[in-house]
């Protein structure tokens, strides 16, 4: 039986005053769907066109970005604010009686490659058939998300793409992985300018050393270049493939820490939130608790950084892991509001 489709990670919902919001993951309250503002109405906004223009409100995925997000929507329309529980964190959040329009990557891909409108949907509708031909995945397995989901794109907007099912995304990293190494049907690695103005961002963006910045970025295969457009690609779970429900695990905070340890387990790195299962943790700094066993990212930039087996450093929020009410575990979190965006994870020799 095919799966009920949800709201996933990376679809995006419209609200009634037009704002655009960006859904995180795939656990969501019965009642709402967490999720960050992206677009808003603008009469001078840089995106769509006619009497419907937008500006970004959030120029990057960073967290001390999205954390001003949360305070123009708390100034502007609290309505989209909420203090959850669970998680005890204040967040951007849609409830569900307020979602006008819920767009879906997989069913505006599908759109645009029967009818494409322009010539960027012409290049998307190109590059999803090259990455599943080349994948040999099927090509429903693939959407398009960011300003060509909700049709406010422009000539200067990239391709961001999603792939859905772990299945599909492990094949397409290594078809990705391939055509990088030996470009072919217009696609590509990114070109050196562009990524040294992506490592001296990420730098700037996430307070990262260079030496750190170009091992996290010389590692991200899921950037590349299109026919000289920049594109993106992100793996985002099937229904089946999520093994919670939301308010299952709650998450109390015990403090700021340094660590470094073995990653056990990284299948679900792939994934936002990334998660790795790990060992051998030693406390370098900051707070310290016996049966730390799991790194949690809600920053995209080090989705799947680190593989099994291998070696990591992380800074991030301790969190003691409630699941029902008893102590499960606790876990290193990296994206929290605390950390100011100085948190990370990194390789180690």
């Amino acid at each position: 039986m095919a799966d009920l489709r949800l709201f996933r990670d990376r679809d995006y919902v419209e609200t009634p005053e037009g704002l655009l919001f960006t859904v995180v993951g795939n656990v969501h309250p019965n009642d709402g769907v967490i999720a960050y503002l992206k677009y808003l109405p603008s009469s001078d906004g840089k995106w769509g066109s006619g009497d419907k223009r937008f500006r970004r409100a959030l120029p990057y995925y960073t967290i001390p970005m999205l954390l001003d997000t949360v305070s123009f929507l708390k100034e502007n329309y609290p309505q989209y604010v909420k203090f959850i529980d669970e998680l005890e964190v204040e967040m951007s959040m849609v409830p569900l009686s307020m979602v006008a329009k819920h767009y879906k990557p997989e069913e505006r891909l599908r759109e645009l490659t029967s009818s494409p409108r322009d010539e960027l949907e012409e290049m998307v509708a190109e590059l999803s058939q090259v990455i599943a031909d080349e994948a040999s995945i099927p090509i429903d397995d693939l959407g398009v998300t960011g300003s060509v989901l909700i049709g406010i794109h422009k000539p200067f907007s990239d391709i961001d793409l999603v792939v859905y099912g772990r299945r599909s995304a492990l094949k397409v990293r290594e078809a990705l992985r391939s055509l990088y190494r030996e470009p072919r049907r217009g696609v590509s690695g990114l070109p050196q300018e562009r990524f040294e103005e992506l490592l001296e961002r990420r730098q700037r963006l996430f307070n990262l050393s260079k030496r750190d910045a170009q091992a996290i970025c010389e590692r991200k295969w899921n950037r590349g270049s299109f026919k000289g457009k920049d594109f993106s690609m992100h793996p985002v779970k099937k229904e089946h493939e999520v093994n919670e429900v939301f308010g299952e695990f709650k998450y109390k905070p015990i403090g700021m820490a340094t660590i470094r340890g073995v990653v056990a387990d990284s299948s679900d790195a792939l994934f936002m939130p990334s998660k790795w299962r790990v060992e051998d943790v030693k406390f370098l700094e900051g707070v310290s608790v016996e049966g730390l066993v799991e790194l949690c990212s809600f920053e995209g930039l080090y989705m799947g950084v680190v593989g099994e087996g291998e070696r990591f450093e992380a800074k991030g929020k301790v969190e003691a892991v409630y699941r029902r009410g008893r102590l499960s575990h606790y876990r290193l979190l990296i994206g929290s509001p605390e950390a100011k965006g100085f948190d990370y994870v990194k390789p180690v020799q």
